[in-house]
C-alpha cells in the first residue's frame, strides 16, 4: 500500500522519515510522495569492477553543489552520465520501503534518473544516476525538484539494510568485500 500525504507528514514530524524537505514538500506536496532535490553532481571516471564477493565503482569528481545562499545551474550535456545526490536525507524505517520515478520535466527534456529502492533500515542521502539521452543540453538549477519518492508499507517481517551505501556514500575509495 502507498502511503498518503497525511501519514508521511505524521511520520516526517514523528520519526524523521525524511529531513531536509523544501517548504512546498513539507506543507502543500503533489501527489502520494514527496518529491526530492538535486543537490550534487559527480562525473564517473576511471574502471569498475562487481564481482561475488568484491566489488570497486569507478572514481568520481564532485562538479556541483546545493548552496542556498548562491543559486547556480548545471549543464547535462547529450550523452553524459552523471551521478546525483539528494539534499534530502531519510530514515527508513523497519515497515516502509521507498521506490522512485523521475519528474515528467526530465523525460520530456531527454534526461532520464536511474534509481533503486531504499530498503527499511537505510538512513542517508540518496544517489542516483542521472544521463542526458536526448539530443539539447540541459540546464538544471541546483536544488531543482527532479526525483518524486513514493513510500510502501510492508506487511510482515522485513530485514534491515546492512550494506555500505549507509550514509549516501556516493563511490567506493578501493575494492572492497561486500557485505
Amino acid at each position: 500500500m502507498v502511503l498518503g500525504i497525511e501519514e508521511l507528514q505524521k511520520l516526517v514530524k514523528e520519526k524523521k522519515l525524511v529531513e531536509n524537505l523544501s517548504e512546498r514538500e513539507l506543507h502543500n506536496p503533489e501527489g502520494a510522495g514527496f518529491d526530492l532535490r538535486l543537490g550534487e553532481i559527480y562525473e564517473i571516471f576511471g574502471k569498475g569492477f562487481l564481482g561475488q564477493e568484491e566489488r570497486k565503482t569507478p572514481k568520481t569528481t564532485l562538479l556541483a553543489k546545493y548552496n542556498p545562499k548562491n543559486k547556480q545551474s548545471f549543464v547535462f550535456k547529450p550523452g553524459k552520465y552523471y551521478l546525483m545526490k539528494t539534499i534530502e536525507k531519510v530514515n527508513t524505517p523497519e515497515n516502509i520501503l521507498i521506490l522512485f520515478r523521475p519528474r515528467s520535466t526530465l523525460h520530456r527534456s531527454g534526461l532520464t534518473i536511474f534509481t533503486a529502492n531504499v530498503s527499511p533500515g537505510y538512513q542517508g542521502e540518496l544517489v542516483f544516476g542521472i544521463m542526458n539521452l536526448g539530443p539539447c543540453q540541459m540546464e538544471i538549477e541546483i536544488g531543482a525538484r527532479v526525483v518524486h519518492a513514493m513510500f510502501y508499507k510492508i506487511k510482515g517481517k522485513t530485514n534491515l539494510y546492512r550494506g555500505q551505501w549507509q550514509g549516501g556514500r556516493v563511490s567506493t575509495k578501493k575494492k572492497e568485500k561486500q557485505v
